[in-house]
């Protein structure tokens, strides 16, 4: 009895000193930064970024650089790991920029339905974005599924016209697909048509730094940027049916 009552006193002790040490490296690193880089500012979270002798810098929320344990050396850039080809940058921001799913504005998207249309996924997308189309061509290949889509223009003027046009098309999904998968242009946008919602997700994108198209949603919040395939679709829908 007493074995295990010191036993467990001794753990509860180096639990602490781990924490305090580890407190005492990342204010260390912290203080050096602020010296030598007064630039850089907004440093919100230093912790060990799971690879050996770095540490992640967290500034503005989801902005993510590394240094070493003397912050001698900041690095701007990703993480891979070379055996899964994971990019443990990409995944940690993220994780970092998860959107409640039962929090976007469902209303100012239309949506397009496969099979019984149970599984639930939201994209942004830009109607003149190459990766956009290619993604369309392999997400015709998942069913039993409801994809709200929020169109994005953010390639420029000629991608706010397309968006307006298909926004105001009497069938929105018919519309986007038409011209996404066979280059069909929707009818031009009427004057009295009312285009906020196009406005109203820019700002939403701007607000959780989507910054690239395609970007994927998922019910249990996890985040994809970019063309992924239908097999990483279909995985990702399998995990949010988890929850």
């Amino acid at each position: 009895m007493q074995t295990s009552l010191f036993l467990r006193a001794a753990a509860a002790f180096l639990l602490v000193c781990a924490a305090m040490c580890a407190g005492a490296q990342e204010a260390a690193i912290r203080q050096a930064l602020a010296q030598r880089l007064p630039q850089l500012k907004g440093i919100e979270d230093i912790k060990p970024a799971g690879v050996s002798g770095l540490y992640e810098v967290r500034v503005n929320g989801s902005d993510i650089y590394y240094t070493d344990a003397k912050g001698d050396f900041l690095i701007d850039g990703q993480i891979i790991e070379t055996k899964t080809r994971r990019n443990l940058t990409e995944e940690r921001i993220a994780k970092l920029t998860a959107i409640p799913f039962d929090s976007l504005p469902l209303k100012d998207a239309f949506t397009l339905v496969r099979g019984n249309g149970q599984r639930k996924m939201a994209v942004f997308e830009d109607p003149n974005c190459g990766y956009c189309k290619r993604f369309e061509r392999d997400l015709q290949k998942v069913d039993n599924v409801t994809v709200y889509l929020f169109l994005y223009p953010v390639l420029g003027p000629d991608s706010l016209k397309k968006s307006h046009d298909i926004w105001c098309a009497r069938d929105r999904s018919a519309a986007w697909q038409d011209w996404m998968l066979r280059e069909q242009p929707a009818g031009a946008a009427s004057a009295l048509c009312d285009t906020a919602a196009v406005a109203r997700n820019v700002e939403l994108g701007r607000k959780h730094k989507i910054t690239g198209t395609p970007t994927l949603l998922f019910a249990n919040g996890v985040r994809i940027p970019g063309a992924v395939d239908n097999a990483r679709v279909e995985q990702a829908l399998a995990d949010a049916a988890k929850l």
